[in-house]
């Protein structure tokens, strides 16, 4: 790695964490003596899991009488307050708590939300569920798959009809979109990725811009705004389904390995007793209503092939993920 590469992604990852605007979650106690690996210094991990254990003081368990929860701002906030509806109405009954929807504009919002004590339940994308974990304590237990079990998407590199660009080596000179820094799929994986397999360094081979959010992204290529962008497949297939953009505006230049989508989970200092309703409360949900009607929760995720939930681990399935961090040298330090 080139000296202005290592500054260039010093540079990217310290301002995204300076933005979270750390503050200390309520009600955890300061850094303690106990196993933590990657961890903040006020988690600890006695079984390994990579996780932040439940507190061992009960005076340190949080029992909101409202929960809040937040989707990962890849698409319109608006859309997917809809969108959830009926699994949020799902999880009142289960919990017996008033459930609400907090839009966030941001991965870095949405981690600054979770580690400052405003919000308890998530769901995390791919790129920032490491920072979620090991800075706000946050506990990834399930996700989205199809009915046979299969789940994830792919990193795709997309640019448009007439562009020019028709492999990724034509990128060279132009402009690729990335999203945000603690993105996998609109940042981490594809500057791992256009080193390893084609010796491609942002801002020595090509120039770059951040977006946002992947549809921001994927419009902008649409409408011929970014020479190319980084992206998410799935997001791409739900905004085609939805018309906001038609198949034909974009042509794909690179496709990689599967990887897992976003993790949902709680905050780990969450009364055990709820923190086990919440789980119950995904793992309970049907996705079509007694009268055969479909909720909410499947008009939107059908789109992509979704239509459970199933369990998962951040050890595991996010193993990958923390294999390209490490390609990125990318810090889980919270300061």
């Amino acid at each position: 790695m080139s000296a202005k590469s290592s500054l260039w992604r010093t540079a990217i990852f310290g301002l995204a964490l300076a933005g979270l605007g750390f503050a200390g979650m309520p009600g955890t106690a300061a850094a303690q003596s106990c196993e933590r690996g990657a961890l903040d210094e006020r988690f600890c991990d006695a079984d390994g899991d990579l996780v932040a254990d439940a507190p061992s003081d009960s005076g340190q368990w949080i029992d909101p009488s409202t929960l809040i929860f937040a989707y990962t701002p890849v698409e319109d906030p608006a859309v997917y307050k809809t969108a959830w509806a009926d699994f949020l109405t799902h999880m009142e009954t289960t919990t017996g708590k008033k459930v609400q929807f907090f839009p966030v504009q941001s991965n870095a919002a949405q981690i600054e939300a979770m580690r400052s004590g405003r919000l308890h339940v998530a769901g995390f994308n791919t790129g920032s569920n490491p920072l979620a974990v090991n800075c706000a304590g946050f506990v990834p237990f399930t996700i989205m798959a199809g009915l046979d079990g299969s789940f994830g998407y792919e990193m795709e590199i997309i640019s448009y009809p007439g562009s020019g660009i028709e492999k990724v080596e034509d990128i060279k000179g132009r402009t690729l979109a990335f999203t945000s820094p603690t993105s996998n799929s609109g940042f981490k994986a594809p500057s791992a990725l256009l080193k390893a397999e084609f010796d491609m360094i942002p801002d020595r081979d090509f120039k770059t811009t951040f977006s946002g959010k992947h549809d921001n992204s994927i419009l902008g290529v649409a409408n011929k705004d970014y020479d190319a962008a980084s992206i998410a497949n799935s997001v791409k297939a739900r905004m085609i389904k939805r018309d906001v953009v038609k198949e034909g505006q974009l042509k794909v230049i690179y496709k990689s390995q599967t990887f897992p989508t976003t993790g949902y989970g709680h905050v780990s200092n969450l009364k055990p007793e709820l923190a086990k309703k919440v789980r119950e409360s995904f793992s309970s949900f049907q996705w079509v209503k007694p009268d055969g009607t479909k909720t909410s929760l499947k008009i939107e995720f059908e789109k992509n092939g979704e239509g459970q939930f199933i369990p998962i681990t951040y050890k595991e399935h996010w193993a990958v993920i923390r294999t390209i961090d490490s390609a990125n040298n990318v810090s889980y330090a919270c300061k």
